[in-house]
């Protein structure tokens, strides 16, 4: 049990898919303007990637182990559907949503982020148990990074920042400023 805790707490904090691996950075950069969205936008990817672990485990378990060259392939298949499934049925329910988040939705197919997820958790051998704690640790530090940075960006806009920073250079600064701040957790496992 306490191998699948750190295994969450690891991709959540400590190898951060965004500000360590630099993975997910469309959504990052594009949906972050506002908390309220980016929780939002986090859950929609926390459970695009818990789906993704689960079809990635199966898919390695009884189909593709000896067709490993169908892998990538199969997963792309498997995340583009879930994708599909809710952006369904966000639209359905929530239309104000729907329109918030934009092109960022059907983007989460191509977010290397919950591809990276299933390649990740192939090569490290996880089973059902530890794939799904590290999904759903990935998909909290990817939901980490994007409030951060939403509440970062909300409070920008209520102080006097120059001219020059504001824009996409604010955000910049600002990645890459959280990016090193996480950064200094790289050693935090390893020393326990």
């Amino acid at each position: 049990m306490g191998e699948v805790f750190w295994i969450l707490v690891s991709a959540m904090v400590v190898n951060n898919f965004t500000l360590y691996y630099f993975l997910g950075l469309c959504p990052f950069m594009g949906v972050s303007a506002r908390v309220e969205t980016a929780v939002r936008m986090g859950m929609a990817n926390i459970f695009v990637m818990t789906m993704a672990s689960l079809c990635a485990w199966f898919l390695n378990t009884f189909i593709l182990p000896h067709a490993p060259y169908l892998r990538l392939i199969s997963f792309i298949v498997v995340i583009a559907s879930f994708v599909q499934i809710v952006e369904m049925v966000i639209k359905k329910v929530s239309p104000k949503l729907f329109r918030q988040l934009g092109i960022y939705l059907p983007l989460i197919t191509t977010n290397c982020a919950i591809l990276g997820l299933a390649l990740f958790q192939t090569n490290r051998g996880y089973g059902l148990i530890q794939g799904l704690s590290f999904a759903v640790g990935a998909g909290l530090g990817l939901t980490l990074a994007l409030v951060l940075m939403a509440s970062i960006r909300e409070t920008g806009e209520l102080s006097d920042v120059p001219s020059i920073a504001k824009g996409m250079a604010l955000v910049l600064i600002i990645a890459g400023s959280l990016s090193l701040a996480f950064m200094g957790f790289a050693g935090l496992l390893s020393a326990t």
